[in-house]
């Protein structure tokens, strides 16, 4: 069976916080070696220090990780400024860590090198990729669609961008012992695994939809052929576009959307938005609202869908990935969001998760992985 045990500490001091966070993994382990880990960590530790403590403790341990805008576990629920780590151990499931650098420079080389690495070791087919890629350097539209191509359409690709407590300076990666600027660490998993996932934001689309007439990656132009600040003026008055009113950019179908949130970043002279994003031309999109109610409702949407969706009887595991956007919005009921996600279980689930630039997953259970913002999204992981 699939065993995961998480650690959280909110001690500032690094050596004193990953000692605490061990010593949780240690008592819960009860002697099992865990294969492989994930780490979510403030931008302000010493990040080396504790992977090397990591490592010492358990000696080629396959561990990707980031920084975040804020962490949340099964141990202590929400928190700013902490370290929480998830292991795992199963004797039929194989997790294998890979990492590709210098995305910014040689996007596609990268790719391919995280998924060699990642597949040795693997006699089965990959069934699940979770990533935790650089936010800064590089569109992460353009890290999926190249991540997507490599691994092919019958494996997931979930996670969410690495953060800097909302300074969009300078994010980290995590791999093994490493630390890394402008890289995508993944994991790769294989065997008896069984997992589910779900997506919600609280978002609604309001008003008639448009079609985007001019774009170039995050800023978009025109919408039916006028300028996109127009269509925001149409529904919002002279209100400047904010992360308040994301687009709601539907798919193919038009049944599914993903959210693009406005930078704050706009041309009065040209009529242009830009986003954290980028919005393909073609794209059919409509403004979307939101209460405080109803982003924090999304995050128990999003875990009852999952539980719902899970093949298995009980999941092992549960990771979630929610946008620093909805943390600044939420302000202090931000720990409400996790808060709610433990209502739908009937006992302790194991869990973690982070606050970050960007959330990564399929829009249904059986769909190509897409780039969200705004988005709350949980992932069961449990063996068959």
């Amino acid at each position: 069976m699939l065993k995961t045990v998480v650690g959280h500490s909110n001690d500032p001091d690094s050596l004193y916080a990953i000692a605490e966070v061990l010593e949780q993994c240690h008592k819960s382990l009860s002697g099992l070696s865990p294969q492989a880990g994930i780490l979510f960590a403030a931008i302000d530790f010493e990040h080396t220090l504790i992977l090397n403590q990591i490592n010492q403790t358990y000696p080629g341990i396959e561990l990707i990780g980031g920084t975040t805008d804020g962490e949340m576990s099964s141990i202590l629920g929400f928190e700013q400024d902490s370290l929480t780590l998830m292991l795992f151990c199963s004797d039929n499931i194989t997790i294998r860590a890979g990492i590709g650098r210098d995305i910014s420079q040689d996007l596609n080389c990268a790719i391919q090198t995280a998924i060699v690495q990642a597949t040795t070791g693997h006699t089965e087919p990959i069934k699940l990729c979770i990533t935790l890629p650089e936010s800064l350097s590089t569109s992460a539209v353009l890290i999926l669609d190249s991540l997507n191509q490599a691994l092919g359409k019958k494996v997931p690709v979930i996670g969410g961008l690495t953060a800097d407590r909302f300074q969009f300076k300078q994010t980290y990666q995590f791999y093994k012992t490493e630390v890394y600027s402008d890289a995508i660490p993944i994991l790769l998993i294989s065997g008896s695994i069984l997992f589910s996932h779900s997506v919600a934001s609280g978002w609604n689309p309001i008003g008639k939809r448009g079609k985007v007439t001019k774009s170039s990656q995050n800023v978009v132009y025109e919408i039916d052929s006028k300028p996109a600040l127009e269509f925001y003026h149409h529904y919002l008055g002279e209100r400047v576009p904010a992360t308040e009113y994301p687009l709601a950019v539907f798919d193919i179908n038009e049944t599914h959307y993903y959210l693009r949130a406005p930078s704050a970043v706009y041309d009065s002279a040209v009529g242009s938005v830009t986003f954290f994003g980028d919005v393909p031309e073609g794209a059919i999109v409509q403004i979307a609202e939101t209460t405080h109610d109803s982003i924090l409702s999304a995050s128990r949407t999003s875990m009852m869908q999952a539980l719902q969706n899970y093949p298995g009887k009980e999941p092992a595991a549960a990771l979630y990935f929610s946008c620093c956007a909805r943390r600044q919005i939420l302000g202090t009921r931000t720990k409400e969001e996790y808060a709610l996600t433990q209502t739908c279980l009937t006992q302790s689930l194991p869990s973690c998760g982070f606050y970050t630039n960007g959330e990564i997953s399929p829009l249904e259970q059986q769909g190509i992985s897409c780039f969200h913002n705004e988005t709350f999204i949980t992932l069961l992981l449990g063996e068959a």
